[in-house]
């Protein structure tokens, strides 16, 4: 994990893009070894394509939009070019109400693009077991404040990975090193796009 020191105006030219990954257990890497964590395998391929880039872990494990949206300074205070935020999961296995994770969710991208940097949502989806009504709600959030912000969107964080056993840990929630590169290889098309919108 690299966390970069805010550079002086005139060095901005030649830093490398910063990029945040802001999330919950999935962003910081529960589970796993920290060179297979999320961010790491992240910067690894955006490296391998030719970026040059320190991807920032600012996942922390169980933590609900609420949780978030209040470190949500401390996860801006790099200054950087683009955050990922795959946020909500917590909210729905605890069943919270949808609204509640909306207006977070809200707050949460409202304030990094503020602060002038670019966002990637990537969606996340309710247990198939709480009904109907709190499926529909919770699932409409992200393609809802999408549009709203006009930023980046990846449908579904766990695209290919989720319910997958030879994907995930033994919780069955939580993927391992080869779930992880999935994730990455789907993700880094939509990755690239955002950080081409971003005035790096």
């Amino acid at each position: 994990m690299v966390w970069v020191q805010p550079l002086h105006a005139n060095d901005t030219a030649d830093r490398p893009i910063r990029l945040v990954a802001f999330g919950d257990s999935l962003t910081a890497g529960y589970g796993l070894p920290e060179p297979d964590s999320f961010p790491e395998q992240l910067q690894q391929a955006l490296e391998k394509a030719g970026y040059r880039i320190e991807v920032s872990n600012a996942g922390v494990s169980g933590d609900t939009t609420a949780g978030a949206l209040s470190r949500l300074d401390w996860a801006l205070a790099g200054a950087p070019d683009l955050v990922i935020v795959a946020l909500g999961g917590n909210d729905a296995l605890r069943g919270l109400p949808p609204e509640m994770t909306r207006d977070n969710l809200d707050r949460i991208i409202e304030g990094i693009l503020q602060k002038g940097s670019q966002v990637l949502l990537a969606g996340m989806r309710a247990p198939r077991n709480l009904g109907n009504d709190y499926v529909e709600a919770f699932d409409a959030i992200y393609p809802l404040l999408a549009k709203r912000h006009n930023v980046t969107y990846y449908p579904f964080f766990l695209e290919g990975i989720a319910l997958v056993p030879e994907l995930n840990q033994a919780d069955g929630i939580h993927p391992n090193a080869a779930g992880v590169k999935v994730l990455v290889e789907a993700l880094l098309p939509y990755v690239e796009s955002a950080l081409q919108q971003s005035p790096h």
